[in-house]
């Protein structure tokens, strides 16, 4: 099969193509490399330096002809997306609405979404299923939930078929600490540089950590199923983040406690019910197991 990966070079992104590739699928990447990682790219995989709001985007897909595209490409920092509000919804939405006139004009047959539990907001009732009101608290949880009514209308108005992910709190191997780095990646950096790991308010907050080995297996899973759906990717397991430290420096390391962030969740994990049924997917990876692939990883790369 014929797939283009949007942000292919990025955390997510790559290990979705690494799947498809290993598959033995043909597999393009489109890439503005503003966040993504050249040294991510499969060598399977064919490249094109293109931002998807670029009408060189829709050349590729012209090109290239899949049959499925993978929409990974976004701005994915909240607090980027408080500070740069138009530039936040130009790439989320707008971007969005142009790989969709892409879909629909170039006959692809499906797209594979990528959206987020930053959509539910503050939970009314955990777990969190696809049904929960939706209440995002963030400029970034509105630009990724504001594509979904286009991916539906689209689909509705046009027949091609759709399955959007909403992820969990996802970690591992290749996210970058810095900048919209997920809490599990700034840990690993300061612990394997020997400082102390900080957590804003108690430490008594939970989240869903999903490894992105299991993010790659749900989206390859949505490749033939899951079509016209909505479905959470997550563990369905809720973890303080006192736990997660513990977990990360085998207890040997204590965290540096300052104010509570305001916004700031306090507890949230999301039903996967829908993941296993529906896509048939179970999560491979425990918590533990990945904490040690994403330290192991990385205490490699401090090496080098």
């Amino acid at each position: 099969m014929k797939v283009l990966v949007t942000g292919g070079c990025g955390f997510i992104g790559s290990h979705i193509v690494d799947r498809l590739c290993e598959a033995g699928h043909t597999v393009a990447v489109c890439d503005n490399l503003s966040t993504g990682n050249i040294a991510n790219l499969n060598p399977k995989a064919k490249f094109y330096e293109v931002d998807i709001k670029s009408p060189k985007f829709r050349t590729v897909v012209e090109e290239f002809a899949p049959e499925v595209i993978y929409h990974e490409a976004a701005q994915i920092d909240i607090q980027k997306s408080i500070r740069e509000v138009s530039f936040d919804a130009e790439t989320n939405v707008v971007g969005t609405v142009k790989v969709l006139e892409a879909v629909r004009d170039f006959g692809v047959k499906k797209i594979i979404y990528a959206s987020s539990a930053a959509v539910y907001g503050n939970p009314e009732y955990l777990p969190v299923d696809e049904n929960h009101p939706k209440a995002p608290m963030s400029f970034y949880g509105i630009s990724k939930f504001t594509p979904e009514y286009y991916i539906k209308t689209f689909s509705d108005m046009y027949g091609f078929k759709y399955t959007i992910l909403r992820y969990a709190n996802v970690f591992g191997v290749r996210q970058d600490p810095k900048g919209e780095g997920g809490v599990v990646s700034i840990f690993t950096d300061k612990l394997l540089r020997g400082e102390t790991p900080i957590i804003f308010g108690d430490g008594e907050q939970t989240r869903d950590f999903v490894y992105v080995g299991d993010i790659a297996g749900a989206n390859f899973a949505a490749l033939t199923a899951g079509d016209n759906e909505i479905i959470n990717v997550s563990t369905c397991k809720k973890t303080t983040v006192n736990e997660l430290v513990d977990i990360m420096s085998g207890g040997k390391v204590r965290a540096e406690y300052r104010d509570a962030r305001k916004g700031d969740i306090l507890h949230s994990y999301l039903d996967n019910t829908k993941l296993r049924t529906v896509l048939g997917y179970e999560p491979q990876y425990t918590l533990e197991q990945g904490v040690k692939l994403t330290m192991d990883y990385y205490r490699e790369k401090l090496s080098k």
